[in-house]
């Protein structure tokens, strides 16, 4: 581990400073560090600290710092460029955990004034009540961030009619390389003369700018130089021909330096605040068709008719990517549009303000493509369906890294662009190269606007590999120019295409870009070593070649992902668990509340990653940094379904504590917590003696100290019985009709603390009609599981598949009432059970349900009705588990809650409630637990009137709603329980 360099002075720029700066050899500190290494490319160089600005003052004394210091600057936002933008040996100043405000809007002349942090899809639902937006649309927009946008001149999906984010910045507030504040922005003659007089570094600027762009040798250049004019998508270089189109040159534009600084990649000047150009929202009707093809080639002719028909989008998916939504837990739902096994979908979208000139409009493309016998279906997609479509489509980058092996989807010739009439041809010629180079590689994205993103299949930890990394975009270089297209259409030059800038425009091109790096940035500062001189592409990969195996025997099976290793490799760095709570989803719930990276699944794969790839002792989990990385973590399994790669850090987790147990010892907190059934089961011998020594201050506190857990919580009171007492002293009542059993899993909450439900649901299912059955069986082994105690949660896995065993033949189903018991069937133990009871695991987790799927089915077959509840009206609130949303759906306790007639009920988009199990008892965790819930779900709650229901089906859900509103929250069976007629 690089130790930070001694002879910066980053205590003093610590004092001074009101955000927050890591640096230290600290365990946190490095994690910090760790975490930054990365973005979304394929390098990796650990910075030498990370600052956290939490005001434009700080951008001024970080920026003088290093100025001082000499010590590179790597601005830095949502970080998920593709090119290294954001990687380097420098300070990374992260803007996107405090500097996200809107600042401004005004209505009459349609623009905003923003801090660089705020996401796109943030300041859009923001704009939503001014009816206005800001156009450009990256696949990543629910957690790209107006900063890196600026930077890499972001495009999108709709850039055909909204352009780039270049054509929208109309001014910005920037520290200049020296320290000094400056305000670019258009320009008049006036204005200009007066930016040309100005004394200081700024003045400078404009007058060696002005100079260069004046010079008739410099225009001829760059205007020979520089991709064709019909290349809508042009991101290599500095944009010195945009800037060409004004006035002082010829031009009609308005001179103005913010069309050069988009898409300079932070290496010009630090942004604090952008004033943005907004539009009318869109056009309220949109149809999205979704062109079948047989053929990439057949998708790009259709492209080029979609073109004439005036789309506001023309998106292409391949076969590649939409076999791997086939068996994906988000992206199956949204692939309810596709007909049969093509090879490529096209996606063109068409708005209107009236439904009938939209559909008009598409079944006029449509008739031409039939007429031209182009594709085989054309489904019409309206409503919310379009978005489901849409996000089948923005998965695409992350969704490849699910392919099995070390040779890996790159980054490398994605971000070629040409004019879209010239696109079949330079696809053609494309394939052609890649054929000879025996690479296989899958396609999609911005067909209308001459843009496939091709990500070629290569090993990067093989030296064949790394010789075919840099042959394949020397050799694709030469096919763009051919074309005279542009190697970066919308992710820049980064650290990956700078090098090919002198191939591509010409040696005076590219001397003009490092002419105008050195004009605004002379000691060569600000992000250095991206566009101009940047280091060698084939350079400080994330993975080192032939990387030997780590000698730790794991816990988990890992057979499925290809080791421990390959799960954390999966991470592509696409950043979607950097989404906010206004997104919806649960991933990740902790970086909802804290914004801060270090907190992110991506982070905890990547620092584990790095130490597992480095250190392959047998100690290669005993690393606090990976305990740093690992600690916010609420093991939500909202990875395991959000996350495009399926990188699931809950698993990773629990493995890494149970490897670090061992080397340290269990925690007596960890241990008390993990076998929580157990003295569960001695306490509730003297039940009332337990609940009242709970509530005496003294005692209480102490075992609150003992277990560390946070004064604000109360442990879970014990029932006067348990649940198998109840049931084995009333016995078994038969099923009404023959066939009608099923065999309850009493799980270990169940049956000490939420007795009374447990009741109300053998009780329901009876009077329903139905047979229940408790069989033997012991817990479930999910307080060990949370706890990182794999080989405790292992032999219990084991004992419960041995003696459930007698019940797996029959056809009655296994349900359970709370969700992280019953779902562990389904998911931890196919990788805890050896390998001899694999197959009745399977068949275990085949018959497992929770009781909301079992009584949703049986109410789709008719078998439960309306007629047998009251027809009283309800309205009921429902939060869905973590676990329930990742491994099931809250869609089944929507359906069996509106059985009953007048009962309405409605799901809160709420993530996750931030207890997690003993996560949010922990007096360490206690603050981001209530964080987590005061994001959505406890608004929601306290919004609702006293007569409305609150259904959870989580017994920590119910008590973190009850601990941060004050309201009782239900599970849904005792809500259909109470509506039996």
């Amino acid at each position: 581990m690089q130790p930070a360099s001694p002879h910066y002075s980053f205590n003093t720029l610590q004092a001074s400073l009101s955000g927050d700066l890591y640096f230290d050899d600290s365990s946190e500190h490095r994690a910090v560090r760790m975490a930054y290494a990365t973005d979304a490319s394929v390098y990796q160089e650990l910075p030498i600290a990370v600052a956290l600005p939490r005001e434009e003052a700080d951008l001024v004394k970080l920026v003088t710092f290093c100025r001082d210091a000499e010590l590179p600057m790597i601005p830095r936002t949502a970080g998920t460029s593709l090119a290294g933008q954001v990687v380097g040996n420098g300070l990374v100043i992260d803007l996107s955990r405090y500097m996200n405000a809107l600042l401004e809007v005004n209505k009459e002349e349609k623009w905003v004034r923003v801090q660089p942090g705020i996401e796109r899809d943030v300041l859009n639902e923001l704009l939503l009540p001014y009816g206005l937006f800001f156009g450009p649309e990256t696949s990543t927009s629910n957690r790209a961030m107006i900063g890196g946008m600026i930077g890499n001149n972001s495009c999108g999906l709709h850039s055909m009619v909204w352009g780039a984010t270049r054509d929208h910045v109309l001014e910005l507030k920037v520290i200049l390389s020296n320290g000094e504040e400056a305000v670019v922005g258009a320009l008049d003659a006036a204005g200009l003369e007066s930016k040309l007089a100005k004394p200081g570094l700024e003045g400078d600027i404009y007058r060696a700018m002005h100079q260069l762009l004046g010079d008739e040798a410099n225009q001829a250049a760059i205007k020979e130089g520089y991709p064709a004019q019909k290349v809508v998508r042009r991101n290599s270089g500095y944009a010195l021909d945009a800037l060409l189109d004004a006035e002082p040159y010829g031009g009609s534009a308005s001179f103005n330096l913010c069309r050069l600084i988009a898409g300079s990649e932070g290496t010009l000047a630090m942004i604090s605040e952008a004033k943005l150009n907004l539009l009318e929202l869109p056009p309220k009707e949109k149809g999205l068709v979704c062109v079948h093809c047989s053929s990439l080639k057949e998708s790009l002719l259709v492209n080029l008719v979609a073109i004439k028909h005036g789309c506001y989008a023309s998106e292409l998916v391949d076969d590649v990517i939409l076999s791997f939504t086939k068996n994906h837990r988000e992206q199956q739902k949204n692939r309810f549009f596709i007909e049969g096994d093509p090879a490529a979908l096209l996606m063109i979208e068409f708005m209107e303000q009236e439904v009938e000139p939209m559909k008009v409009k598409a079944a006029a493309f449509i008739d031409e493509l039939k007429s031209l016998q182009l594709g085989y279906a054309y489904p019409l997609l309206t409503g919310s369906s379009i978005n489901k479509a849409w996000d089948l489509r923005k998965a695409g980058l992350g969704l490849l890294r699910n392919i099995q092996g070390d040779a890996q989807p790159v980054n490398l010739i994605e971000d070629c662009a040409v004019a879209p009439e010239d696109l079949p041809h330079y696809i053609e010629d494309l394939q052609e190269l890649l054929n000879s180079m025996n690479l296989k590689a899958s396609y999609y994205a911005h067909a209308g606007a001459g843009e496939l993103h091709v990500e070629p299949l290569i090993n990067l930890k093989s030296e064949e590999g790394r010789v075919q990394f840099r042959e394949l975009l020397a050799r694709t270089a030469a096919i763009v120019k051919k074309y005279k297209g542009s190697l970066s259409g919308e992710h820049g030059d980064g650290r990956l295409r700078g090098e090919f800038i002198p191939f591509m425009m010409g040696d005076r091109c590219y001397e003009l870009c490092k002419e105008t790096k050195t004009i605004f940035d002379p000691k060569q500062l600000f992000n250095p070593g991206k566009i101009t001189d940047a280091p060698p592409m084939d350079a400080a990969f994330r993975m080192p070649a032939k990387p030997a195996a780590t000698k730790v025997a794991t816990h988990f099976n890992f057979d499925r992902e290809g080791g421990i290793l390959a799960l954390a490799e999966k991470c592509s760095g696409s950043g979607d668990c950097r989404k906010t709570h206004r997104a919806g989803g649960t991933m990740c719930p902790s970086y909802m509340a804290t914004r801060f990276e270090k907190d992110t699944t991506r982070a905890r794969a990547n620092v584990l990653r790095q130490f597992l790839t480095t250190d392959t002792s047998a100690k290669a989990f005993d690393h606090k940094e990976i305990h740093a990385a690992m600690d916010l973590c609420l093991s939500c399994k909202g990875c395991k379904a959000e996350c495009p790669s399926s990188v699931d850090v809950s698993k990773l987790k629990a493995e890494f504590l149970q490897q670090y147990y061992e080397l340290h010892g269990v925690p007596l907190k960890a241990r008390l917590i993990g076998e929580f059934p157990a003295l569960t089961a001695l306490a509730s011998k003297f039940p009332g003696v337990y609940n009242w020594s709970m509530k005496q201050g003294i005692f209480s506190k102490s075992l609150k100290k003992i277990l560390h857990m946070s004064e604000h919580r109360e442990l879970p009171a014990l029932y006067k019985f348990t649940l198998k007492e109840w049931a084995g002293k009333r016995g078994t009542k038969e099923a009404k009709e023959a066939g009608r059993r099923v065999y309850f899993f009493c799980d270990e909450f169940t049956n000490y603390n939420d007795v009374e439900t447990g009741i109300k649901c053998i009780e329901l299912l009876e009077r329903l009609g139905y047979e229940v059955i408790l069989p033997k069986h012991i817990e479930s082994g999910r307080t060990h599981l949370s706890k990182g105690m794999v080989k405790r949660a292992k032999e219990i896995a084991t004992k419960n598949v041995q003696l459930l065993e007698p019940i797996l033949a029959d056809d009655y189903p296994i349900i359970g009432l709370e969700p992280s018991a019953i779902l562990s069937f389904r998911d931890e133990y196919l990788d805890l059970v050896p390998a001899s009871l694999l197959e009745q695991a399977k068949k275990l987790a085949a018959k497992s349900f929770l009781v909301e799927e079992f009584l949703a089915r049986e109410a789709a077959s008719g078998r439960i009705g309306p007629a047998q509840f009251h027809s009283d009206k309800k309205e009921i609130i429902v939060h869905g588990h973590c676990h329930q949303k990742a491994l099931s759906s809250v869609s089944y306790v929507m359906d069996i809650l509106s059985i009953p007639a007048n009962y309405v009920a409605t799901a809160v988009n709420s993530g996750c409630c931030g207890m997690a199990g003993s996560f949010g008892y922990d007096k360490e965790h206690y603050e981001v637990s209530m964080q987590i819930g005061e994001l959505v779900l406890f608004p929601a709650v306290r919004k609702q009137s006293a007569n409305t229901l609150i259904a959870a089906s989580g017994t920590s859900c119910r008590h973190q709603i009850k601990d941060g509103t004050g309201r009782v929250a239900m599970h849904p069976v005792e809500i259909l329980y109470d509506a039996l007629v």
